[in-house]
């Protein structure tokens, strides 16, 4: 009954913007640790993000540190990913993901795909001139 529901890709040029959404529903999102991860052409899943059940700590992929911010808002059962200063680099199908745990004491455990176990049908990112 999860459903990740991912939203706002498409296609920016570089230097630009764009704001991912992901619609959770089907568990209490406020009890669980969530991510972003990537998939880009001809490579493997990609961690990039994550954020504590609060939103009061937040990760990030050295490739995109300072340039994204992941927030929540535990209200709306929604996830956010704002993307800024974009290079082609970034061109990717972009996933949000649930946590299999309500808390991870070490934070390198957010990198690990494997500690997720609910997926959306990810949202298309394309950075070109």
């Amino acid at each position: 009954q999860v459903q990740l529901v991912e939203s706002g890709g498409g296609l920016a040029q570089p230097g630009g913007s764009l704001r991912l959404s992901c619609a959770a529903s089907g568990f209490t999102f406020s009890m669980y640790a969530m991510s972003w991860a990537r998939q880009a052409p001809g490579k493997g899943l990609e961690w990039v993000s994550g954020i504590k059940r609060d939103g009061s700590d937040t990760y990030y992929a050295d490739s995109v540190k300072g340039r994204f911010t992941i927030s929540r808002d535990n209200a709306k059962n929604t996830l956010y990913l704002q993307m800024n200063s974009l290079i082609p680099e970034d061109t990717a199908l972009y996933f949000c993901a649930k946590a299999q745990r309500t808390y991870y004491s070490r934070s390198y455990l957010y990198t690990r795909l494997t500690e997720y176990d609910s997926w959306g049908q990810g949202t298309q990112v394309t950075v070109s001139s």
